[in-house]
């Protein structure tokens, strides 16, 4: 498959999960749709647009398991995020309940709304290593209390890669009476998703990452009792529309001003590229270099694993835990001397190395990951390793 995408051949790339990797095919079709929208702007945004929008919309409702009329485009999960924060109506002392294993991004968002609000904001520890779901879910449910009256979560984090028992907490929490908020960007393509089983009140996931859509392509899923209350982050045409559809909910959020948005028309190409290439195999001889490589690469760096090596917590990414007290530097030193595009993540205090697998990588991939850390243990203090673990390179 590594034909198939535009990624530079004189890298290693072990980061599909920062930003996704879009193949050749779906670019095209992206780039197709800006030479129409710019061949006649007028016709495209007045008469082919909301056409085109519906279409975009009806595989995407059918691969997340939802209504077309229970979502729309964003450009990625902080903009869905700060949209439902913006329309929260949370009184001071009121807590939101979280982990503290969220994206970076969606921590400033809430700790920015709390400030305002009064709100606390509340980062539930999830100890590591996680040993079960069932430790996961108790550690997590100790968070609450009378004053919780919104759970938000992220499906998979960023940081450590952990598939988190979304499903689970969900149901919990309905029984419960509070508002659930879940920030799925890792998830679809990714994980099965269906959002009518999972039954959020509200999701974010996007499509430029696991599902190699086009940047800048993502949606915000909220469930129907929950749509006259969410007010767009922009006002524009939309809002009191002269020509309103059956839907105010799809008016305020859909017609924003002018902007282009075809990655958002390239869904339907983007979800034929992944049945036409029988994807969930792909994603499943992916998911097994994750897993087979996963404790020989915490044991090259002396650590632990941070969690039972299993689909049940990890897909097509791992971290691994590192220590160092350099992360910058360790991040640079992979890439302009050994070419190995890595993130390393930095999490409560912790650090982690995590690489991801796509259906472009292969085990050479990470056996130049693998020589490069061994090269760096051996001839830098990067990263550090007790004495007797280092003598056995």
């Amino acid at each position: 498959m590594k034909s198939q995408f535009l990624l530079d051949n004189t890298i290693t790339f072990l980061n599909h999960g920062s930003f996704g990797a879009c193949p050749k095919p779906i670019f095209e079709e992206f780039q197709r749709l800006q030479l129409e929208l710019e061949q006649e702007p007028v016709n495209f945004m007045q008469k082919k647009l909301p056409i085109y929008l519906k279409e975009a919309k009806k595989p995407l409702a059918k691969f997340i398991g939802c209504s077309e009329k229970e979502f729309f485009f964003t450009p990625n999960p902080t903009f869905a995020i700060n949209t439902i924060m913006r329309s929260l109506n949370l009184q001071s002392g009121d807590e939101i309940l979280t982990t503290n294993h969220e994206y970076g991004a969606m921590d400033r968002t809430w700790n920015f709304y709390c400030k305002k609000s009064g709100v606390k904001y509340v980062r539930q520890e999830i100890s590591l290593p996680i040993s079960s779901k069932e430790q996961l879910l108790e550690e997590f449910w100790k968070g609450y209390n009378s004053k919780t009256k919104v759970v938000f979560l992220n499906q998979i984090s960023s940081s450590t890669a952990l598939i988190f028992p979304v499903k689970e907490i969900c149901d919990k929490a309905k029984e419960l009476g509070l508002i659930t908020i879940v920030d799925g960007a890792h998830v679809p393509g990714h994980i099965d998703l269906n959002l009518s089983e999972l039954n959020p009140d509200f999701y974010t996931g996007t499509l430029h990452k696991w599902m190699l859509a086009p940047k800048g392509s993502s949606f915000l899923f909220v469930k129907k009792e929950f749509q006259a209350n969410i007010n767009p982050l922009v006002i524009s045409w939309g809002y009191e529309s002269l020509a309103p559809s059956d839907s105010q909910f799809l008016d305020y959020h859909e017609y924003q001003g002018t902007q282009d948005v075809s990655q958002y028309l390239c869904t339907p190409k983007v979800i034929e590229f992944l049945y036409q290439n029988n994807w969930k195999e792909k994603s499943k001889d992916c998911r097994k270099i994750v897993l087979d490589n996963y404790k020989r690469f915490c044991d090259l760096v002396g650590t632990q694993s941070i969690c039972p090596i299993s689909e049940e917590f990890l897909g097509q990414m791992a971290s691994i835990p590192i220590r160092t007290e350099q992360p910058m530097e360790l991040k640079e030193l992979l890439y302009s001397k050994y070419r190995i595009q890595i993130p390393i993540m930095l999490l409560n205090d912790a650090v982690y190395m995590r690489y991801s697998i796509n259906a472009y990588n292969s085990q050479e991939d990470l056996e130049v990951l693998y020589q490069a850390v061994s090269d760096i243990i051996k001839t830098t203090d990067l990263i550090k390793v007790s004495e007797t673990h280092k003598s056995t390179f």
